[in-house]
């Protein structure tokens, strides 16, 4: 009977999760929104401020900055997908989130992770024509190069992710709905499912290897070749500025990956690592990056150091 098996279908399929937050630190909920609460705060400022400048400064038209626009865009949604419902489940404010939330959750989660390791791979590459080639950087990185480059970002994490929401809803879950989490990620609620979930795993392991891993095999790549090119150079100065323009870069990657990779593998290895330990390297991929990223480019470049301080300025006048 068709309505008997679309009935037991849905009741397989939880209607909402109950999200525990960080489970075991419950007493230090209240105390864990605090740093959480400033790291968001700074993140959206940061990146809202550097997207601001270089959309509206003709200066920062570079490839570089234009580079840096995505990023900042990647880690908005990166942060404002996950910390907004893990601070209000640290605030008791709301712990439930209904199943396609939580599967819409992890796509936009997943989505801009993937979008952000493509753009970071992107920029390797951008400094290694920029050191390597600089007289065909002009050729190589015109506008509509980056579109491009933009859109296949989009592309290619949608494609990555896709597929996951479908493998997800295939499951039964057979009343699981709490999950000892701060948000939703593609293992998460697999590991809910009361069913084989292999598919689930090969999947997650796959694409994590071709996508990230891939991108920071690449990335190692273009930084030894930059390294090569940068000890031919002749002068001790022009060494050092080509260190200089990749330093923010390689700040960005390790901060970037190191968290996620820790993350990955505890996930995937780490049988006795413990759960809130899970959670934290889980939310520090999340939250330090789209922290971090605008201060480290800040500090790091000249050009938007002075286009910083001159809107402060301006504001503060």
């Amino acid at each position: 009977h068709p309505t008997m098996a679309a009935l037991n279908q849905t009741s397989l399929q939880p209607a909402s999760f109950l999200l525990l937050g960080m489970a075991g630190l419950e007493d230090l909920h209240a105390w864990l929104s605090i740093p959480f609460c400033l790291m968001y705060v700074a993140a959206l400022l940061g990146n809202v401020i550097l997207l601001f400048l270089i959309v509206t400064e003709r200066s920062l038209h570079e490839p570089m900055y234009l580079f840096l626009a995505m990023l900042a865009v990647a880690d908005l949604i990166l942060s404002s997908s996950t910390v907004p419902k893990a601070l209000s489940i640290f605030w008791s404010l709301s712990k439930e989130m209904s199943f396609h939330a939580c599967l819409t959750q992890m796509f936009f989660t997943h989505l801009s992770f993937i979008a952000e390791s493509t753009i970071l791979l992107a920029m390797a590459f951008d400094r290694y024509v920029a050191i390597c080639n600089p007289l065909r950087y002009a050729t190589v990185f015109t506008h509509s190069v980056i579109a491009k480059i933009g859109l296949a970002a989009i592309a290619r994490s949608f494609c990555v992710m896709f597929p996951t929401i479908f493998l997800l809803q295939r499951l039964p879950y057979c009343g699981h709905s709490v999950m000892p989490h701060t948000y939703c990620e593609h293992m998460g609620i697999a590991r809910l499912a009361c069913a084989d979930i292999s598919v689930n795993i090969w999947y997650g392991f796959a694409t994590t290897l071709l996508s990230p891993g891939v991108d920071i095999v690449l990335i190692g790549v273009s930084y030894i070749l930059i390294l090569r090119a940068v000890f031919r150079l002749s002068s001790k100065d022009a060494q050092l500025k080509a260190v200089g323009t990749c330093s923010s870069h390689a700040c960005v990657i390790l901060m970037f990956y190191t968290p996620a990779f820790f993350s990955f593998f505890t996930h995937r290895f780490g049988r006795n690592v413990p759960h809130h330990v899970h959670i934290l390297l889980a939310n520090l991929y999340v939250l330090l990056p789209p922290m971090l990223n605008p201060v480290v480019y800040t500090m790091k470049n000249k050009l938007i150091r002075e286009k910083v301080t001159q809107v402060l300025c301006r504001t503060g006048q």
